[in-house]
């Protein structure tokens, strides 16, 4: 096989496939003496600069529109709806805390999580089982899944913001900070003549 039969295969792997592709899932097109994983950069190489761009994303690579003209699309391309908040949240705390069960998702929430609300996140694919704990009731443990990356444009778990970054509180003012602000004076006492 040729260089660019091999990049003709790889490109219609990643072009046809739903999901990232990786190395190993190439390599079981190329002949043994072929490296998937030059291949892979050749065929990024190829698209550098162009209207889609080779990412790597989710533990493979996929075809992307190029950052630059993605808001140009908006205007001509249906956006997905958005997951409601209570799914965002969900996923957020499955994504930093997995494998997590069902009831621990509720504590952290600190309210209980409806059925719909994970379904809609199954559906999705963002979110799948990821075994049983071994506690009374064997409850199912859920974890994020590859298309979970894929969406948010991860190449991998630790890519996740971190959590003290994502807080919407202010930090506490410190007692030095304090005199530094403007504030006015506290009133002068009166004067009384006695």
């Amino acid at each position: 096989m040729t260089e660019d039969e091999a990049l003709r295969l790889a490109e219609a792997l990643v072009f046809a496939s739903a999901g990232p592709v990786g190395a190993r899932a190439l390599s079981q097109l190329l002949p043994e003496t072929t490296d998937p994983d030059a291949v892979i950069a050749a065929l990024r190489e190829r698209y550098a600069g162009r209207g889609v761009e080779l990412v790597e994303v989710g533990g493979g690579v996929q075809f992307r529109t190029a950052p630059d003209l993605a808001p140009l699309l908006r205007k001509v391309i249906e956006v997905p709806r958005r997951l409601p908040r209570v799914a965002m949240e969900t996923l957020a705390i499955i994504a930093y805390h997995q494998p997590v069960t069902r009831l621990e998702v509720e504590e952290i929430r600190g309210t209980s999580l409806s059925q719909q609300t994970l379904d809609s996140l199954l559906e999705a694919n963002l979110i799948a089982p990821k075994g049983r704990r071994e506690s009374p009731g064997r409850p199912t443990l859920w974890g994020t899944t590859p298309q979970f990356l894929a969406q948010f444009g991860l190449k991998d778990l630790r890519e996740l913001p971190r959590r003290e970054d994502l807080l919407l509180e202010p930090p506490p003012l410190s007692p030095s900070s304090i005199g530094d602000q403007d504030t006015p004076p506290p009133p002068e006492p009166l004067a009384t003549d006695h």
